[in-house]
């Protein structure tokens, strides 16, 4: 839910946490909802506060890489991970890390999860230098 809202805002041009209120608004009528957008928020309002930050570090850590050159599902997935990393002390690194690799090689091109993987170890292994 957040990953969709962070990356359809990406496209739009638009606030995410409009296209996740939206979302959620939408979800009532389904069971333990609560939690899941809840989190959801959580997620979208670190990203959309901090979003300058995290977009610093994907392309300081990206090898030439601009963040606008990489694909779209990528640049979310980046940003959903690099503020757990930073910012949110309830996700492992570990976690955080495996779970964008996974959406990054379901979702996105054959060279994604690799990329994404390299891209978070070095963010995750410098995080204290923040």
């Amino acid at each position: 839910m957040a990953l969709d809202a962070i990356f359809a805002a990406d496209l739009r041009k638009i606030n995410p946490e409009i296209l996740l209120e939206v979302s959620a608004g939408e979800q009532t009528d389904r069971q333990n909802q609560e939690e899941i957008v809840g989190y959801a928020k959580d997620i979208v309002a670190g990203v959309a506060l901090n979003f300058a930050e995290i977009d610093d570090r994907i392309e300081a850590f990206s090898h030439k890489w601009s963040v606008e050159r990489m694909p779209a599902v990528d640049r979310a997935i980046l940003r959903v991970a690099v503020w757990e990393i930073l910012f949110n002390e309830e996700v492992p690194d570990a976690v955080a890390i495996s779970e964008a690799v996974q959406l990054a090689s379901e979702l996105s091109t054959d060279e994604s999860g690799t990329f994404v993987n390299g891209l978070l170890g070095s963010i995750a292994g410098t995080k204290s230098a923040r």
